[in-house]
């Protein structure tokens, strides 16, 4: 049976992301170890709309392009300009290439279940807000963000509300390689040498993060793989997926097993969004700052609601933001489709790492 399954993953691995329909540690470091799970405290404060139940206010989550979009320089970025940016949906806060890895626990290097799963993760690289993907990998433009998922599984309804935290933003494909794909070995008094593994890819695609005026949102179109697999569908990374997400106000202590060493520094701009709110609708500048803590709660109904027009849009007739979204997919398809190797080369390419000194990606456990 094992056999079966090893050959099943390989041939997964080999297939063209070409050919893909179209569709819509465990860490030595004991500072992250109590960030397993949230407690109950935590969701009990908010509502199904990502807003906490004791304030009836919204908080507008609109702003300048330049607040809510950190990469701003066409020099710096991988994706060429369009020539007008008049049509972009307004609702689209940051657009940009999404990947998802996990690390198997010490020891582990290749996790046969969830329970073999250290962490999992969410790396988020930008774009332009008027660009447009073009071919081969990848810029280096130093705005990477490594998000970590201390539950692993991605919450799939209104029911499930998860934290995630930012690891680490800013992030250039030297700091990704050297500090988070790699895998480590530590000496221990009591067992001797441990081997944290390296980080294992088991998705990449788009996003975008997007507000209907109430809500903030991530939705995201997988590119790799072709097709789920077991992993995929036991970790509840889908085809398209989105959530409602909220920042944490870093003045509210969090709850012993979801604290952080450090709180997010967050400048005084950001700090006064929150006024007494303990949450407020995520904007993508929230990202950009180490320990800031993000709720994700799942929406079972796809990504329309995430990528609901706004008012005026309609009026001016601007391009949908689902439209947008799946144009953005499709140049990913045509981007990964060109690039050389399989699909996990692929991904590595886009990191600027070796994918021979890397694990696979993974499909099956």
């Amino acid at each position: 049976m094992a056999g079966k399954k090893e050959d099943s993953e390989t041939s997964q691995n080999q297939v063209s992301v070409g050919d893909k329909h179209k569709t819509e540690v465990e860490n030595p470091d004991a500072k992250r170890a109590k960030v397993e799970e949230e407690e109950g405290a935590l969701s009990d404060k908010i509502n199904d709309n990502g807003k906490e139940k004791e304030d009836g206010t919204s908080q507008d989550v609109k702003e300048e392009r330049a607040d809510s979009n950190p990469d701003t320089k066409p020099e710096d970025d991988t994706a060429e300009p369009e020539k007008e940016d008049c049509d972009v949906p307004s609702s689209i806060l940051e657009k940009g290439v999404i990947y998802f890895f996990i690390r198997g626990r010490v020891d582990v290097e290749k996790p046969k279940e969830v329970d073999d799963i250290a962490r999992s993760f969410i790396i988020l690289r930008p774009i332009a807000h008027d660009a447009k993907l073009s071919e081969g990998p990848l810029r280096d433009a130093g705005n990477t963000r490594i998000l970590v998922l201390p539950k692993k599984v991605l919450p799939s309804s209104g029911r499930e509300r998860f934290l995630l935290f930012v690891e680490k933003s800013g992030a250039s494909y030297d700091e990704i390689k050297g500090q988070f794909l790699a895998g480590e070995e530590y000496e221990t008094k009591t067992k001797g040498t441990r081997h944290s593994p390296a980080a294992t890819p088991i998705g990449e695609g788009v996003y975008a993060i997007t507000t209907t005026g109430r809500e903030s949102h991530l939705a995201y179109m997988l590119t790799i793989p072709q097709q789920l697999g077991e992993v995929q569908n036991a970790l509840k990374v889908k085809e398209q997926g989105s959530f409602i997400i909220s920042t944490k106000n870093p003045k509210y202590p969090s709850p012993a097993s979801a604290r952080l060493p450090k709180d997010p520094e967050f400048p005084k701009k950001i700090l006064e969004e929150f006024r007494d709110l303990r949450w407020i609708p995520s904007r993508p500048n929230h990202f950009d700052y180490d320990n800031s803590q993000i709720l994700l709660i799942g929406e079972s109904s796809g990504i329309e609601k995430a990528m609901t027009p706004q008012e005026e849009d309609e009026k001016a007739n601007k391009e949908k933001p689902l439209e947008a979204m799946e144009e953005l997919e499709e140049e990913d398809l045509k981007r990964m489709k060109h690039m050389p190797g399989d699909s996990s080369a692929s991904i590595y390419a886009d990191l600027k790492a070796h994918a021979e000194d890397y694990p696979k990606l993974q499909t099956t456990f």
